[in-house]
């Protein structure tokens, strides 16, 4: 987490030093520590400060409560797990078909999900009754959420996908059915499966609901568009 840019949806309290921006990124790894600890509703600011070898006050430089901090938190998780439709869904210089990204991605979001599982836990629990934590995090994922449904777009052009499927409600339901199944498996405890088993199984399930295949029609064409 460290490692990540500040982003712009909220601009940082405190200085934009680099002593400054290396202070913050340490309160980050600090509270996440914290809240997978703890939770969100017995972490203490002064148990993050003092996890980062700061004083209380100096928190305050940085954050203005506990809320916030867990706010971002939740967001780079949030980044994190969304990171494979840039690294492999959609990776410029790939060659592969769009069923090999998708298990691709498909793969790397649990492998990431599962590293992370604990803090995730927290976080979708929280969600639960934070409505402004659950309709930010909804916000955040926005833009990756319109490149889903672009590309679904995209492959019904090209002839690659069923031209019957509306693209917004596949891009939904079927991160849905990835996520929650994630939740159920690694927060939750309730499957237990082999991982390459589950990598195999999700792929072929969202291929499947898409109708996907490796390249257009016979006749080279796309596949017409449903008729309104």
């Amino acid at each position: 987490m460290s490692t990540a840019a500040p982003v712009d949806r909220e601009k940082p309290n405190g200085p934009r030093s680099r002593k400054g921006a290396a202070t913050r990124a340490r309160l980050l790894d600090s509270a996440k520590a914290v809240f997978e600890k703890d939770g969100f509703l017995e972490a203490r600011i002064s148990d993050i400060a003092e996890h980062a070898g700061l004083s209380h006050g100096s928190f305050y430089h940085y954050f203005d409560s506990k809320e916030q901090i867990f706010r971002e938190v939740a967001m780079e998780m949030t980044d994190l797990l969304n990171a494979p439709l840039s690294t492999s869904i959609f990776l410029p210089s790939s060659t592969a078909v769009p069923r090999e990204r998708i298990r691709a991605g498909i793969r790397t979001y649990l492998e990431s999900y599962r590293a992370e599982a604990r803090i995730i836990g927290v976080i979708e629990q929280v969600s639960r009754y934070d409505a402004h934590l659950t309709d930010e995090r909804f916000e955040h994922q926005q833009r990756d959420r319109e490149r889903v449904v672009g590309s679904i777009g995209q492959l019904q052009s090209l002839g690659l996908a069923d031209p019957d499927v509306d693209p917004a409600i596949a891009a939904h339901a079927l991160g849905a059915m990835v996520s929650r199944f994630a939740e159920m498996w690694f927060v939750q405890g309730l499957v237990d499966c082999d991982f390459d088993e589950v990598v195999d199984q999700l792929a072929r399930l969202f291929a499947s609901a898409l109708r996907l295949r490796d390249r257009p029609d016979e006749d080279g064409r796309p596949s017409p568009t449903h008729a309104e």
